[in-house]
């Protein structure tokens, strides 16, 4: 077997450059689209989102659970379940952005993308974001092999980001000319459905390259024999385990946070900014933070732990937010400069972040006595789409109350002064304290800072050895 190196490094990145060609478009442009195009209510879409959760709450725990009780094939046990699911997925999340329903009555609009939207995010999605998750561990046993993982797969997602940022703006809006005179950067839903149309033809192409280029070293028995425990068994578990229920809030948070920030970009230059372009061009702001950030996590996080760097770059992420909503800058390019340094705050956190879960799966093996790479990161990619559904859910319930009008934008007029306000307070202060709240859960309830993580490597050594 070959040794681990830049191939797996490049193929891990590739998996979530496809996860996110879906994901990311999901978060950038959905909340934008259902509501300018279909003309649905924020608060609707905001709770098709966030009851969604709940049926992951199923969906997440059974794939784990599925993967767990997969049998070892010569491809590998996780690796398989990206060959098999990479064209449903990219296939359901083309059917989300159909601009010709907008034509329906309101009620099948609004079942169309609830259906579509479980489709996807529930089913399709689920199915080869927990193994791809999974597969993490599986790969190398080494933990600076697993941040070097962590590291290439949050550059995946940072790239596709960067693709579908700069990209969508280009494509999907288009200049209108108001009977006033002035001109309006509005949405174009047939624009919308083929740029999604392309996001999922690379996503494909991603996960195929995925597939060839990685290796799976670590032979997990199937719990067939392991005799693992049941769903509810495993739930009970997870409620116990402090490593795992801390990193899970972490993640709800982050996710908030994160989100909430692409979320309302779609609503902040095209809207309070006039000026949609400068959307693309954010992305390229972000993508320079996330660069500088991946150069210099992974020489912190060895040199003073994980979660410890983490805390003080969430930190100074939500102090950069604070400081973007007391300045309140009128020129559109000073809010992307200042962004740019919260992008660098969250950036040293995400690129640790797929790390930490890994030292959680160690956690619960030694804790536990058997391995649920599996069962653990489905817990986890739940939390990370109850976020997803929060920031969602919570920027349209806010959108709404701040007075945001569908019909309005369907139509290609401007907002309220004071819904422009809103707009600017949502995407500043929601995320400050969703920074805020993440740095408080890693430093006083997160158990696995740097001495634990290297106390349990060394353990889980041990034991192997003995085994052997």
């Amino acid at each position: 077997m070959r040794p681990f190196g830049f191939r797996d490094k490049l193929g891990y990145l590739f998996g979530d450059f496809g996860n996110d060609f879906t994901f990311i478009l999901s978060t950038m442009i959905l909340t934008k689209f259902s509501t300018d195009i279909l003309g649905i209510a924020p608060a609707v879409i905001g709770t098709i989102m966030m009851l969604a959760r709940f049926v992951d709450g199923v969906t997440d725990v059974t794939m784990g659970r599925i993967c767990d009780r997969s049998p070892l094939t010569r491809a590998g046990k996780f690796k398989p379940w990206i060959l098999r699911m990479c064209i449903p997925v990219a296939a359901a999340s083309f059917l989300m952005y159909q601009g010709g329903i907008a034509s329906w009555p309101m009620g099948a609009r609004i079942a169309y993308i609830a259906i579509t939207y479980l489709l996807w995010g529930s089913f399709c999605y689920t199915a080869i974001n927990i193994p791809y998750g999974s597969m993490a561990s599986a790969i190398s046993p080494e933990p600076g092999d697993r941040q070097s993982l962590s590291t290439f797969r949050t550059m995946g997602g940072m790239l596709a980001g960067m693709v579908i940022g700069i990209a969508l703006p280009i494509i999907a809006y288009e200049k209108v000319t108001l009977a006033d005179g002035t001109i309006k950067e509005t949405l174009i839903g047939s624009k919308v459905t083929f740029a999604a149309l392309v996001f999922s033809i690379l996503a494909i192409i991603s996960y195929l390259l995925c597939y060839a280029l990685i290796k799976e070293r670590v032979a997990v028995e199937s719990h067939e024999r392991q005799k693992g425990p049941t769903v509810s068994g495993m739930l009970k578990s997870a409620f116990t385990n402090r490593a795992l229920l801390s990193i899970i809030v972490a993640s709800v948070v982050m996710l908030l946070a994160q989100l909430t920030m692409q979320n309302m970009a779609a609503y902040i230059y095209p809207d309070y900014y006039g000026n949609a372009g400068a959307q693309s061009a954010s992305t390229v702001f972000m993508m320079l933070g996330m660069i500088v950030a991946a150069a210099v996590s992974k020489p912190l996080a060895k040199k003073y732990g994980k979660a410890e760097v983490s805390v003080v770059s969430n930190l100074f992420a939500a102090i950069i937010m604070v400081l973007i909503w007391f300045i309140k800058p009128q020129n559109v390019w000073v809010y992307c400069s200042l962004q740019l340094l919260c992008w660098l705050g969250l950036g040293i956190f995400s690129m640790v972040s797929w790390a930490l879960i890994t030292d959680v799966i160690d956690y619960s093996e030694l804790r536990n006595g058997i391995r649920e790479d599996g069962s653990v990161y489905a817990m986890y990619s739940f939390a990370r789409k109850l976020g997803q559904a929060l920031a969602a859910g919570i920027s349209g319930w806010l959108l709404t109350a701040i007075g945001y009008s569908s019909s309005a934008a369907s139509q290609g007029l401007p907002q309220t002064e004071s819904v422009l306000n809103g707009i600017f307070n949502i995407s500043t202060l929601l995320p400050a304290l969703g920074f805020l709240l993440l740095a408080l859960v890693l430093w006083f309830w997160y158990p696995l800072h740097k001495r634990a993580v290297e106390n349990n490597v060394a353990a889980l050594k041990a034991k192997r050895n003995d085994a052997q």
